[in-house]
C-alpha cells in the first residue's frame, strides 16, 4: 500500500483509509477481521466521527481492537466532532470539542487520537474558542494533529488566524461522478455550464498550496448520498469506461474508480466506507494502478463531461 507524509502531520499514511462509519452493524469479531483485513492490505489509517451510531462506531472499534494482536502505535487513528444529531446542530465550542474528545478516547478505549477533524462548519463558531480547545487538547497529550472536513479556503483562514496548530487535512466529497471539485476549473467563463460556477472559493487549489491533505469521502457514491454508480444502469457510459479498462488491468470497476482519484495530482487519501473484507480488497487493487493521463480523462469525459 502506497504512503504518503500528511505535512506536519501524521507520516507514512496509507493512501486509502477504512471509514469505520457502518461497523455497529458488525458483531465485534466482524469488526476484528475487518480491521486485520485491512491492516493486511497496508492500510494503517481509520476514520470515525462522534456522529457515526451515536459513538457505536468507535465502540465498536476499542472493542474489536482488544481481540487483535495488532499494536495502537501501528495505526493512525483519526475521529470527527462538531456534528450533533441528537438535536440538530453543530456544535464547534470549545466545552463541546472537549467534551467529545474526552468521549471519542473512552469509547476507543486509547489515551490518544493521532488526528482530530471538525466535522462540517459550524455556522456559528468563534475561532477563539475552537484555538483555546485545541490547546488545551494538544497540552494533554490527546490529540497530536488536527484538521477540518467540508470546510471553504476562507473558513479555514479565519481559524488560522487563531489557532496555533496546523490544519492538515481536510475531508471533502470527490467521486468519478461527483467531481465537482476539480471541475470548475475546467470550464472557467463558460456561460453555458454551470459547472463553471465556483462554489467553493478555489478549495481544490487552496489546499495543494497551503499543504493540506484531502480525504475522499463517498468515492463511489453519485449525488450526495444517492448510491453507488458503478454497476449501476443509470451510469452506462461510466460503467462501459470503468469495465473496459477494468479488463485491461484485470481488477474491478471499482478498483478503477478508486485509482481515477488516486492519480491526481494533489495526492489525496481515499475513504473506504465498506464492511465487507472483500469489497476492501478490491478496493485496495487500485494501489497499484497508476491510469494514464489518456485513461483518467477517459473516464471523465464518460462521466458527462467535456472538453471544452
Amino acid at each position: 500500500m502506497q504512503k504518503l507524509n500528511i505535512a506536519g502531520g501524521p507520516e507514512q499514511a496509507s493512501r486509502l483509509i477504512l471509514g469505520c462509519m457502518r461497523m455497529p452493524a458488525l458483531t465485534k469479531e466482524a469488526a476484528a477481521e475487518m480491521i486485520e483485513t485491512a491492516t493486511e492490505l497496508g492500510i494503517n489509517f481509520f476514520d470515525h466521527a462522534t456522529c457515526y451510531g451515536g459513538g457505536e462506531a468507535e465502540t465498536r472499534f476499542g472493542e474489536a481492537l482488544a481481540l487483535t494482536s495488532l499494536k495502537r502505535e501501528d495505526m493512525i487513528i483519526q475521529s470527527k466532532c462538531g456534528l450533533r444529531f441528537e438535536n440538530q446542530t453543530f456544535d464547534w465550542s470549545k466545552d463541546y470539542i472537549l467534551e467529545s474528545v474526552d468521549g471519542i478516547l473512552q469509547r476507543l478505549k486509547m489515551e490518544y487520537l493521532d488526528v482530530l477533524l471538525l466535522h462540517r462548519p459550524d455556522l456559528l463558531f468563534e475561532p477563539e474558542e475552537v484555538a483555546e480547545a485545541f490547546d488545551t487538547l494538544e497540552k494533554a497529550g490527546k490529540v497530536r494533529h488536527f484538521g477540518v472536513s467540508n470546510t471553504t479556503p476562507m473558513q479555514i483562514e479565519l481559524l488560522k488566524k487563531y489557532v496555533k496548530q496546523p490544519l492538515q487535512i481536510n475531508q471533502l466529497q470527490l467521486s468519478l461522478e461527483q467531481s465537482q471539485l476539480i471541475d470548475q476549473e475546467l470550464y472557467l467563463n463558460n456561460k453555458t455550464t454551470d459547472m463553471s460556477v465556483m462554489r467553493d472559493g478555489g478549495l481544490l487549489d487552496y489546499c495543494r498550496l497551503n499543504d493540506i491533505t484531502i480525504q475522499a469521502w463517498s468515492p463511489l457514491q453519485h449525488g450526495m448520498f444517492g448510491g453507488m454508480f458503478v454497476d449501476n444502469p443509470d451510469f452506462p457510459e461510466i460503467n462501459k469506461a470503468l469495465g473496459e479498462l477494468a479488463e485491461q488491468y484485470g481488477v474491478t470497476k471499482t478498483a478503477i474508480a478508486i485509482a481515477w482519484i488516486l492519480r491526481h495530482p494533489a495526492k489525496m487519501q481515499v475513504i473506504a466506507g465498506t464492511m465487507n473484507p472483500t469489497h476492501l480488497k478490491e478496493m485496495a487493487e487500485a494501489d497499484r494502478i497508476c491510469l494514464t493521463r489518456e485513461e483518467w480523462y477517459r473516464l471523465y469525459l464518460a462521466s458527462g463531461k467535456f472538453l471544452p
